[in-house]
């Protein structure tokens, strides 16, 4: 009986040392806030500890060590609402800082996604991150959104053997179009006419600034800035004193409903239509949706690109 019973007990000994984790195994664990990082109390200086943040923003969420649960709503223990508004701080945090420490806080988060992804394939970091973070920085509707920061990302991804390769010819021609008229780069020069019929080019127009604006009379969210820059009484004088040009494009091609309501237009502003279409087929400059404004200075240098008004009034001072 002994010897039977020592038998079977060495049998279930060894059944549960075969279907029970190993020590070697990695076993992801269970959910968690987001692990924040914590800035060096050394670094004092305000603009230094949000470049710092910036670069050093999901060390910990990322870390490739620390395996945790993944689902729909559950991205490496991180419910997927809480991981957002962190996706919101972090492209509203490399857009405060200057924009070359913004590209390399946007090159280190992916260098972290992507070190994740190789050591725990079956997690979503990489997919939900990219796609979100896409979302804000390029969305046409995001009051986020930035070409410039956006550039980085969609060139490593176009490159990425994580990435689908129909997936990367899109990040490719993505790339390719937010490398137009970049920040600190001089805009594309076009010609265009005005309301008299005149040819007139946007490196002729002389002005110490100049809102940029692609858009159309019926667009009702172009009126709406109409009236807001209108309705500012500093900037309405700076437009007026010629400080300040306002230059307004129409690129579609329908130019007799455009003339039709040309005097809707404020008088102090400059208004005309690309003749050539070029601006419309995104040969010169990347129209994703209207209105887009850009802030160029006197020399025509790119200062704010396809901005929200909240960015140009903010550029501003206002």
């Amino acid at each position: 009986m002994k010897e039977r019973f020592a038998i079977c007990l060495a049998c279930a000994l060894c059944i549960l040392a075969a279907c029970g984790p190993k020590k070697t195994a990695k076993q992801p664990q269970l959910t968690r806030d987001f692990p924040s990082v914590e800035i060096p109390s050394m670094i004092t200086e305000p603009q230094e500890r949000m470049v710092w943040l910036s670069q050093h923003f999901w060390d910990r969420f990322t870390a490739p060590e620390n395996l945790y649960y993944c689902d729909s709503v559950t991205v490496n223990g991180v419910k997927v609402d809480d991981l957002e508004k962190q996706v919101g701080i972090y492209t509203t945090l490399i857009q405060e800082i200057a924009p070359a420490d913004g590209i390399r806080a946007m090159e280190n988060m992916y260098d972290r996604m992507e070190a994740f992804q190789l050591k725990n394939p079956e997690g979503n970091l990489f997919q939900w991150l990219t796609d979100k973070v896409s979302d804000y920085l390029y969305d046409p509707n995001s009051p986020l959104r930035s070409e410039e920061m956006y550039l980085p990302l969609a060139t490593r991804l176009s490159k990425s053997s994580l990435v689908d390769p129909v997936l990367r010819k899109r990040y490719a021609w993505e790339a390719n179009k937010c490398s137009l008229n970049r920040l600190g780069t001089k805009a594309a020069d076009f010609q265009f006419i005005d309301t008299e019929g005149r040819k007139r080019t946007l490196h002729g127009i002389v002005a110490p600034l100049t809102i940029l604006i692609f858009g159309n009379p019926d667009c009702e969210a172009c009126k709406e800035i109409q009236e807001v820059i209108s309705g500012i009484p500093e900037l309405s004088a700076a437009i007026d004193e010629g400080e300040i040009k306002v230059v307004d494009i129409y690129i579609d091609e329908d130019i007799e409903a455009w003339k039709a309501k040309k005097d809707s237009y404020p008088s102090s502003w400059i208004n005309g239509y690309d003749p050539s279409h070029i601006i419309r087929e995104d040969l010169i400059y990347n129209i994703r949706a209207i209105p887009s404004i850009y802030l160029l200075d006197a020399d025509k240098t790119v200062l704010l690109k396809d901005a929200s008004p909240q960015m140009l009034f903010s550029a501003l001072g206002l």
